[in-house]
């Protein structure tokens, strides 16, 4: 977890990624942003994001973002 919020704080910093619960409702995550992030993570954790886990309710919050990581690196 602690790899992904520092991830999460070179893309896009000045955010509480601890506790933000709204990271793309709350507009602290636009499409360039998450692009960025998709491909850090998949460097990152050796994973593949497809299109379809590119959701608001994924990446809502770090947490949101940890569990599908968890989920994709067990599939």
């Amino acid at each position: 977890m602690k790899q992904l919020i520092e991830i999460l704080e070179d893309v896009n910093p000045g955010v509480d990624y601890n506790t933000c619960t709204d990271l793309v409702d709350g507009g602290y995550l636009n499409s360039l942003s998450i692009l960025a992030i998709v491909a850090e993570l998949e460097e990152a954790f050796d994973i593949v994001i497809s299109t379809v886990e590119v959701t608001p309710k994924n990446f809502n919050s770090a947490q949101s973002l940890w569990e599908m990581v968890l989920r994709l690196k067990e599939e």
